[in-house]
């Protein structure tokens, strides 16, 4: 094992807490892969890269403190948002909830994205369906708590508008008629419909709901993937001891021109049983 690599063990055996974050994955240059074929594969190429970075940067003082919360970030690639350029840019996320069933992982996500963008609000975020048991039906009240939470932070300005993700014309409705802050967008993957279901178009319609489309798959990073990811970066780490919480995807558009100015992700894991 590299020296590296026993660094990057000893630090992860006695953290409780990793925040991963990639940066802007257009300023990676050679870690890039040059064509991932599905967004999973992006997603696990750039969590076992970041690692890899990371670990190769190990400041000797950090294995002497072994903090409980690790911040595993490709220094290179960090990149906020000029404040004089902010009011030309649409900043734009995506939260997957993948292991947490705490609604406050909404708000740590949108804590640290603006943390990690030098931003003081996202302008938007569109929440993926929460995960739920095989065989169950999403309905309002797996949402109700992620939905509240995403309503707080836009009644203290932290986001401008909300959207939901995969939910069909009842359980758009259903949303739609409980929430203080309504939707105003919801994605559709085009891989389960190739036309817009017309119920939930003629709803959308009548309340002003911007349909979306997406290629997202049903579950973007599973626990195991996270765990391979980890294990291969870091030989004879406890991988299965770490859990993904959530996932953000942000993207930094500039409005005028349509173009992307910075994309990437961000991951908080938790060590079980801390």
């Amino acid at each position: 094992m590299s020296t590296d690599s026993r660094a990057a063990k000893a630090l992860l055996a006695r953290a409780r807490t990793l925040h991963l974050q990639t940066g802007n994955l257009l300023n990676w240059g050679r870690l890039r892969k040059k064509c991932p074929s599905t967004h999973s594969e992006e997603l696990r190429d750039c969590i076992q890269k970041t690692l890899n970075e990371w670990s190769s940067q190990i400041n000797p003082d950090l294995v002497r403190e072994f903090p409980d919360v690790l911040e595993c970030t490709v220094s290179h690639a960090a990149e906020k948002i000029n404040p004089d350029e902010r009011e030309e840019m649409k900043v734009s996320a995506k939260l997957f909830i993948v292991g947490s069933n705490s609604s406050s992982s909404t708000r740590s996500a949108v804590d640290m994205a603006c943390s990690v963008l030098g931003v003081a609000q996202l302008d938007s975020v569109i929440i993926a369906s929460p995960p739920i048991e095989d065989g169950v039906n999403l309905s309002l009240e797996h949402l109700q708590p992620y939905w509240e939470e995403l309503e707080n932070l836009v009644q203290s300005k932290k986001i401008v508008a909300i959207g939901t993700s995969d939910l069909d014309k009842t359980q758009l409705e259903q949303l739609y008629q409980w929430a203080q802050v309504k939707p105003n967008s919801n994605q559709v993957n085009l891989a389960s419909c190739c036309v817009m279901p017309p119920d939930l178009t003629a709803f959308a319609k009548q309340f002003d709901i911007q349909l979306l489309t997406h290629n997202d798959p049903k579950e973007l990073l599973s626990e195991a993937s996270f765990q391979e990811a980890l294990q291969e970066s870091i030989p004879d780490i406890q991988a299965h001891e770490w859990v993904p919480l959530w996932l953000l995807r942000y993207s930094v558009i500039v409005k005028s021109r349509g173009i992307i100015k910075s994309k990437g992700y961000i991951l908080q894991a938790k060590r079980r049983g801390s």
